[in-house]
């Protein structure tokens, strides 16, 4: 099987600086898999928190995460300074399925890119509900088309 080409930074729309943390180390010295998927929920939040289109607390409408995926490519290891990679893939009634790298320090291939998708629900019964207008317009901000 031979493995995907590795996407570009020129591939992104919306970049967000994450410095790598010492408790991001595993034992075998590099990144965790698992904090990846905390870097991709940091920067999708950061994009909709910085477009002020969710309320952490309050708001009646919420994300939930449904589905997420990383495909690795190089290790990235404290204290390398990351860039997250997003790009809007999919707009669909009431999901958004987002396309994310992480890139170490200034190399321009991803080390580990993934997806994340989320749906809009209401809070009060956590039940699909359309992606308001303002959500929508910023999410197309950053659609690439695929």
């Amino acid at each position: 099987m031979s493995r995907p080409k590795r996407s570009r930074r020129s591939e992104y729309r919306f970049f967000h600086p994450i410095t790598t943390r010492w408790k991001d180390n595993d034992a075998f010295g590099h990144v965790n898999n698992v904090e990846y998927y905390s870097y991709f929920d940091t920067a999708v939040t950061y994009y909709l928190l910085r477009h002020d289109l969710i309320g952490v607390t309050d708001g009646e409408i919420i994300t939930v995460v449904v589905e997420t995926g990383c495909r690795y490519h190089a290790s990235v290891a404290f204290p390398d300074e990351i860039t997250v990679g997003v790009r809007v893939a999919r707009i669909g009634t009431s999901s958004v399925r987002y396309e994310i790298a992480v890139f170490r320090n200034d190399e321009d291939e991803a080390a580990a890119e993934g997806h994340f998708v989320h749906v809009y629900v209401a809070r009060a019964g956590m039940r699909p509900v359309p992606i308001p207008e303002a959500s929508r317009a910023a999410l197309a901000e950053i659609r690439v088309e695929g």
